[in-house]
């Protein structure tokens, strides 16, 4: 690697990830500015491809650069000088639109503050450089909208990058930053991970900020993080964002230690159940249960116990309580926007699907949100209860593999939508609504060469233990060195 700290060539660039990249700016190896060029030169040469960046704030990110310099801070912070990308979905950055994927929200003003999250990035030593595209309202599976179009996956672009977080994911498999930030309400970290052969880690729920304007998402489904190639980067990441934000009603036990230091920790003989039914009923594709299988055996080589488990959990109940939370936040998302405009929203400005979905939403009570908010809390309750039994859960993160394009978009019948959905959300969506935190570990291909990732959910605040098992099982089956070819 060349140690002139001005200089980085493309293949040095892609070698590194977020945590090499913080240290050779911290001891002087590399600078920021070497760094965002690489960002930047490898977003030019492979986003025309994918279109998982929408939209580009190189002056921002020069700008604090610039101030870092004339401070003396370049080299300071566990991040320091490491390119980043935000979802473009419910997090704002200083001056800079953000439009949620959405024609409605293509033209509000840019944001006067800073979201929390984003400001502990920036603390870090991070540079935001841009965002990364989300379906409209992050209520897909797959990222494409009327807006920005479709995110193709890096390793087929025939194939979808997943969704909602399907331009970070995709952004991250195609090497243009090591880490990218990620949001997931229903599977939108997990899922789109998975497709792409990457790490995402959904944390506990108010682990990581929300604020400074809300202080959850979806009664605390929805959360925000990162996807990543490495699992210390993950780790570093949560080491730099997690804490309780000043105002807020939710907060967390202090951790007791880092989670990076998790990461290098063997985990010891855990107690794993494997859940191979998915809620929504999908038969499990025969690649997929293959994987989920090798994964077991995998498992077992390292020690693990693992024993079947069907869990207790009405799935009635789980999705009703999920939609209902979901289309009552797309209700007052829609309803503050057309506030600010002084008008009711045109048809044009909105998917299909989310249409679709307002009339639903429109017709909710309060006696059934507040229902929802209940089941929230004794499906949360009762896998809890799980955990008095297993350490870990093993399950799919998807029934199948990714689709095509165009499957679950959300400018079509809805009940091809839903269709569509179902097949990505019938293992994912309890840990949301649970809030406990649950990752997509890389550990298999398809005959046609796409990634399958495989999920393991923990009890509430235990991704410590998370890491250490991702930190041994990225040992046992690396997956570092399987790329895809722009």
């Amino acid at each position: 690697m060349s140690t002139e700290v001005n200089q980085l060539s493309a293949a040095d660039y892609l070698s590194l990830d977020a945590t090499a990249m913080a240290e050779a700016v911290r001891c002087g190896e590399l600078s920021g500015q070497a760094l965002l060029h690489g960002a930047q030169a490898r977003c030019d040469a492979v986003n025309p491809q994918i279109n998982a960046v929408n939209m580009r704030h190189d002056d921002h990110a020069a700008t604090i650069l610039q101030a870092r310099r004339a401070t003396g801070t370049e080299r300071s912070g566990l991040l320091a000088g490491v390119p980043m990308l935000l979802k473009d979905l419910n997090t704002h950055l200083r001056g800079t639109v953000t439009s949620n994927g959405s024609r409605l929200l293509a033209d509000a003003p840019p944001a006067t503050f800073d979201s929390t999250i984003v400001q502990r990035y920036q603390d870090a030593g991070m540079l935001i450089f841009g965002k990364t595209a989300s379906p409209e309202f992050g209520l897909s599976t797959t990222t494409e909208s009327s807006l920005w179009g479709q995110t193709r996956n890096p390793w087929n672009l025939a194939h979808s990058a997943g969704g909602s977080s399907g331009g970070a994911a995709a952004a991250v498999a195609a090497g243009i930053v090591p880490v990218a930030h990620a949001t997931d309400g229903g599977g939108s970290i997990r899922i789109p991970a998975s497709y792409c052969g990457v790490f995402g880690l959904k944390p506990t729920r108010y682990r990581n900020p929300q604020g400074p304007q809300a202080f959850e998402g979806w009664f605390g489904a929805s959360c925000g993080h990162v996807v990543s190639r490495s699992v210390r980067d993950s780790a570093l990441l949560l080491d730099a964002s997690h804490g309780h934000e000043y105002g807020s009603p939710y907060w967390l036990a202090p951790q007791t230690g880092s989670f990076s230091e998790a990461v290098g920790r063997a985990p010891g003989s855990l107690r794993i159940g494997v859940v191979d039914q998915a809620m929504t009923g999908i038969e499990l594709a025969p690649d997929i249960r293959s994987i989920l299988h090798s994964t077991v055996e995998l498992l077992l080589s390292l020690g693990h116990r693992v024993t079947p488990l069907t869990l207790p959990i009405d799935p009635q109940q789980l999705y009703s309580a999920h939609g209902t939370v979901g289309a009552a936040t797309l209700l007052t998302a829609v309803r503050d926007r057309e506030a600010v405009l002084g008008r009711s929203f045109h048809p044009h400005e909105l998917e299909r699907i989310s249409r679709h979905l307002l009339t639903d939403a429109t017709a909710l009570s309060a006696e059934s949100l507040y229902r929802a908010r209940r089941a929230f809390e004794l499906i949360g309750s009762g896998m809890e209860h799980v955990f008095n039994d297993y350490d870990l859960l093993l399950s799919p993160v998807t029934s199948s593999v990714t689709p095509e394009l165009g499957l679950a978009s959300l400018d079509q019948d809805y009940g091809d939508y839903i269709q569509g959905v179902v097949a990505s959300i019938g293992y994912t969506v309890l840990a949301n609504v649970s809030g406990q935190p649950s990752m997509s570990v890389p550990l298999g291909t398809s005959p046609e060469g796409l990634p399958v990732g495989m999920m393991f959910t923990a009890g509430l605040c235990r991704e410590d233990l998370l890491l250490q098992l991702a930190g041994q099982l990225e040992l046992a089956s690396p997956w570092a060195g399987r790329r895809p070819q722009l």
